[in-house]
């Protein structure tokens, strides 16, 4: 496992043998990073590859509700505007649901 660094301005973490220069996010310098323990890294880069999966559903349910909105504005019939019209709520649903995850994530430092 690698080492992670922490801004303590902006909360960027840096992965390297040592903290950068300078903070590519707020252009913090190099003393204003901390080493993360052991557990918090473990935590970050446990979390790294779920937090990678809201993102992705967050952008497929945007992706979705678009193609809803398509479907209901083309008006086939009744049922298939109902259809949309529900799948288009289930991605908000999805959507913020994500969304809140990992700002629950965030506020527990799995980021």
């Amino acid at each position: 496992m690698n080492k992670l660094w922490k801004c303590s301005i902006c909360g960027y973490i840096h992965q390297g043998e040592s903290a950068p220069l300078s903070c590519p996010k707020c252009g913090a310098s190099q003393d204003k990073f901390h080493l993360l323990d052991e557990e918090a890294t473990k935590k970050i880069y446990t979390s790294d590859r779920t937090n990678d999966i809201h993102a992705e559903l967050i952008a497929l349910s945007m992706k979705m509700a678009a193609l809803c909105d398509e479907g209901i504005t083309l008006n086939l019939d009744p049922a298939c505007v109902s259809l949309f019209r529900k799948a288009k709520d289930a991605s908000w649903v999805t959507k913020q649901s994500c969304k809140a995850e990992l700002a629950g994530h965030m506020t527990k430092e799995k980021f």
